[in-house]
């Protein structure tokens, strides 16, 4: 099954879901927007990103997009991701990753399914 395709002006993005976007693009986004045709056929630009849901167009033009790292604080002057910005959401997000990982030390053998290739 494919994941819902979702097409959303960057204005109207969560901040859980600006802060993701950030964390992927931290020099910027105005070289990763890609063009696509939107349902009324004309030509549109967007920056994609993925999250395990879904995948998002982010739509903007290039001007939309310089417009965007220069009035964002969370980028620098020359348009990259302050280091301050990056440890934030880094920690942010890694709290999540964390409690979804499995400590390996607990498993016992019996929790493991090993497939060690003997088909008899």
């Amino acid at each position: 099954m494919s994941k819902p395709r979702v097409i959303k002006n960057y204005d109207k993005l969560d901040d859980e879901l600006l802060e993701q976007i950030k964390l992927n693009y931290p020099n910027g986004f105005e070289r990763h927007l890609i063009r696509f045709t939107d349902v009324n056929g004309k030509i549109a630009s967007a920056l994609p990103f993925e999250t395990e849901e879904k995948y998002y167009l982010i739509r903007m033009t290039k001007s939309e997009a310089q417009l965007i790292i220069e009035e964002d604080d969370d980028y620098d002057d020359d348009g990259i991701l302050t280091d301050e910005a990056r440890e934030e959401y880094e920690d942010k997000f890694d709290e999540d990753i964390e409690e979804a990982d499995i400590d390996l030390d607990e498993l016992s053998d019996e929790d493991v399914d090993v497939d060690d290739g003997d088909d008899r």
